[in-house]
């Protein structure tokens, strides 16, 4: 089952009733919330390093929108699964840019890259993904 419409299912509306354009939206949107996701278990991990800087909320929030691929490539290395060299054989980039966007020297990547740096993250982190998808799920619920 392509992965649109096993989301439908999990959300509980029907993928065959939506147009191309709505199954993009759909997606997006759950990237979005995702990312958003990552962006707040990022934000409890630095939160010690928040307070000794003495960092306000927008500080924090540009933080951790230009290091959120950075920590996802380096929460990956962590698992001791992959190499720089193996996540640039999986996202087909070459290992200089990845080794670029680990050390924080590119802190925009493209979308594209950063959609195949996550989909890796989340085949090496799966609980950590089902629970953000609980999450998620959760939060459609509540707001029917």
């Amino acid at each position: 089952m392509p992965a649109p419409e096993l989301l439908c299912k999990i959300v509980g509306i029907s993928g065959n009733n939506l147009s191309r354009e709505e199954i993009f939206i759909f997606e997006v949107d759950i990237f979005t919330r995702i990312c958003q996701e990552l962006k707040e278990l990022m934000k409890n991990h630095h939160r010690s390093y928040f307070y000794l800087m003495k960092f306000n909320t927008e500080m924090e929030d540009v933080m951790l929108e230009t290091g959120l691929i950075r920590y996802v490539i380096n929460d990956i290395l962590l698992t001791g699964e992959y190499s720089l060299e193996g996540i640039a054989y999986y996202t087909q980039t070459p290992e200089d840019v990845i080794c670029d966007v680990a050390t924080g020297h590119n802190t925009a990547p493209s979308l594209p890259l950063s959609r195949r740096i996550i989909e890796l993250h989340r085949s090496v982190r799966p609980q950590l993904y089902q629970e953000i998808v609980k999450k998620i799920i959760s939060g459609y619920s509540t707001q029917e």
